[in-house]
């Protein structure tokens, strides 16, 4: 349930999936299913890969001192991957060679891998340019892998391109076999797997590539699978590995709608961000998005109580636990806030609709966490933007400006601001604010013209929108809402002339040299 460290279940699933996702080629060769089968026979080979996941995922959780080593790990998937060379890879993708291994250990899936660097030229002849890649080749044809990279995800994604979207149980002795491979899927109750909303389930099976389908006719059966059913004819649900473990769809059986149902569900109450689940998270159609940054032993004494508030906005808002000592994980949502540096649980949220986000101020309570999503919800929260501390500007010729100052020192006053707008890491902005100083020394003594910059990776204002730095606004005094924006190609000279023409004063240009 909580997320571990680097070095514990992603090092054993990059392990086991090795064989897999680094510059390999999964080559299938099949028959296909008459639908009367499971389908489940067709991928033991992959789902031995998935059983030493969890072997060693189970070791871990255990605390067992008897662990397999990671070469064991390997020795042990290669028992099961093909390895493919410049000599045997064209026979095996015809399917000659690899059609008589497939038949000889009872399977209708081969995977092989390719050492890319060994043999560039086969890799280039497969279209192979950067790594990982991971291809599936039915009839000599490849496709991209665009599923998701857990081990189970990956057998779901082939089973479903190679024409079995959808398993049939037919008893009870098969539902509690299948319940011990599956994490997640959903499941159909037809009285017979014919007609529409069959035809429409079936059609979003097909196109679903991340959960399994499973379907049945016999309530008994489903019963297994889900046990709460109620006596129907027709129902589909999702089962997930969570406390939430079962939710039943109530809309029509149209293949968007279903499509829909399961991806506002598919999450936990509580998702914990990994690098595995992290694109899916951030493509997922909840729009509403509630961080959570804390310590592994903060977050534990807050999970019972984060479900409880996130049960009341389910498939409406995402809750989201990000171990804060992360550093690749937490640090780049944690700059958007200027917060990258802290060690205390704080709370975030976005709208992902109109990209803005927010900040939980108050102490992180669950009622105030509850608050915090009620505002996100009904849109009543104040944006958040990034500000510096407010700087002492006594001595600055060219004043620094803050997301906390910007409406004083740019927007309020009744004087004109020369502003750069400038990024640290930006290589032409120091020719840009050596202009600023000259200007500045050159124009002192005005009353009614103020020279300032801000540093835009660090501060943030809604009426800031900069894209390219350096960038030099000018705000007239009497027009702050339209600022110009001036080249920063323009000599010194040149943006002398702009300054003195637009606040009505005599050139000064001979006063200094510029």
């Amino acid at each position: 349930m909580f997320a571990a460290k680097p070095t514990s279940r992603f090092v054993y699933l990059t392990v086991t999936l090795l064989l897999l996702l680094s510059f390999f080629v999964s080559i299938t060769a099949y028959e296909t299913s008459d639908g009367n089968g499971d389908g489940e026979d067709e991928f033991e080979g992959i789902e031995e890969l998935i059983a030493l996941d969890e072997e060693e995922e189970s070791q871990q959780n255990q605390g067992s001192h008897v662990k397999s080593t990671e070469a064991e790990v390997i020795v042990k998937a290669q028992r099961i991957v093909l390895e493919l060379n410049s000599d045997n890879t064209k026979r095996i993708i015809d399917g000659n060679e690899g059609g008589n291994i497939a038949q000889g250990i009872g399977e209708s899936s081969l995977m092989s891998k390719l050492d890319a660097e060994r043999h560039p030229k086969t890799a280039s002849s497969l279209g192979i340019s950067g790594f990982p890649t991971l291809l599936l080749f039915t009839n000599g044809t490849s496709q991209p892998y665009t599923g998701g990279f857990s081990s189970e995800e990956i057998v779901i994604w082939v089973r479903k391109k190679t024409g079995v979207p959808v398993i049939r149980i037919n008893s009870v002795t098969e539902a509690e076999e299948f319940l011990k491979k599956h994490h997640m899927f959903a499941i159909g109750l037809f009285k017979k797997f014919v007609g529409r909303e069959y035809e429409e389930f079936v059609k979003a099976a097909t196109s679903h590539n991340e959960i399994q389908f499973v379907e049945v006719n016999d309530i008994e059966v489903a019963k297994v699978l889900f046990p709460n059913i109620k006596p129907n004819s027709l129902f589909l649900g999702l089962v997930k590995s969570e406390m939430e473990r079962y939710t039943t769809y109530e809309g029509t059986f149209e293949m968007d709608q279903i499509l829909d149902f399961l991806d506002y569900n598919k999450f936990p109450l509580v998702t914990i961000l990994t690098e595995l689940n992290s694109i899916k998270v951030y493509s997922s159609p909840v729009k509403f998005q509630v961080f959570v940054f804390a310590k592994a032993d903060a977050f534990k004494n807050l999970l019972n109580l984060l479900q409880d508030v996130a049960r009341k906005f389910v498939s409406k808002i995402m809750i989201v636990y990000v171990d804060i000592t992360e550093d690749n994980l937490a640090k780049p949502f944690l700059t958007l806030f200027g917060l990258e540096d802290s060690e205390d649980t704080i709370v975030t949220a976005f709208d992902n609709k109109i990209s803005s986000k927010y900040l939980l101020e108050s102490d992180p309570t669950p009622s105030k966490i509850e608050e915090f999503c009620s505002g996100l919800l009904q849109g009543t929260l104040s944006p958040h933007f990034r500000s510096q501390a407010i700087p002492d500007n006594k001595e600055e010729s060219v004043q620094i400006v803050v997301g906390k100052t910007f409406d004083n020192l740019v927007l309020s006053g009744d004087k004109n601001v020369l502003l750069e707008v400038y990024s640290p890491w930006c290589i032409d902005c120091e020719t840009t604010s050596k202009q600023m100083k000259k200007l500045a020394k050159h124009f002192k003594g005005l009353d009614n013209l103020i020279f300032a910059r801000i540093d835009a990776s660090a501060n943030e204002h809604p009426k800031l929108k900069v894209d390219d730095y350096p960038t030099l606004l000018f705000y007239k005094a009497d027009d702050k809402s339209n600022p110009i924006k001036l080249s920063t190609k323009s000599s010194s000279k040149d943006l002398a002339a702009f300054i003195n023409k637009n606040i009505g004063v005599q050139d000064q240009v001979s006063k200094d040299e510029l």
